[in-house]
């Protein structure tokens, strides 16, 4: 387990966000959630194309999720770009998606807005239709670009986290 601090008084703002960015990904790619989780602050939101309006209790349970249960998962991030008020970077994951054991190669690119050191509103966006022929295969091919299939996904992942956090309470 990591612990990251960043000490604003002794670089600008922009650099601390870019070293936030960078920090999150590097723990990510090596599964340390606890890290991950320390990025964001107490009233921070996430949204995807999977996971739409998480707050911050559930983006953290998410990613400790994530990281638990993706056991083949790979991670690659580029194009880390920061300012005043946030940053964006490039990041691709390569897995199994566990549902289905369809291999996946999922290209996303995550938007930041960062105070006081910590991430307060994170937004990832892929081409759902993309990632869905890929985890899904046909059935992918198919219904993967209907709002039916969208939202039966979405349902799908927010009861998992659900039964996720639930788990993680009684342990």
């Amino acid at each position: 387990m990591s612990i990251f601090v960043v000490n604003h008084s002794f670089m600008d703002t922009e650099t601390a966000n870019q070293q936030l960015i960078h920090t999150f990904y590097t723990a990510f790619a090596k599964k340390e959630y606890t890290t991950m989780q320390q990025c964001y602050a107490d009233d921070a939101t996430f949204s995807d194309e999977v996971f739409v309006n998480l707050n911050s209790v559930q983006v953290k349970a998410m990613w400790e999720m994530l990281c638990k249960r993706g056991k083949d998962m790979q991670l690659d991030y580029s194009d880390v770009h920061a300012t005043e008020n946030g940053g964006s970077a490039k990041w691709v994951a390569v897995y199994t998606f566990s549902s289905t054991e369809r291999k996946v190669i999922n290209r996303i690119q995550a938007q930041f807005v960062i105070e006081n050191g910590k991430i307060v509103k994170h937004t990832d966006s892929f081409n759902f239709y993309t990632w869905a022929k890929q985890a899904f295969g046909f059935t992918g091919i198919l219904l993967g670009g209907t709002s039916f299939f969208k939202n039966k996904v979405r349902k799908g992942a927010m009861e998992n986290l659900k039964a996720f956090m639930q788990k993680q309470k009684t342990d």
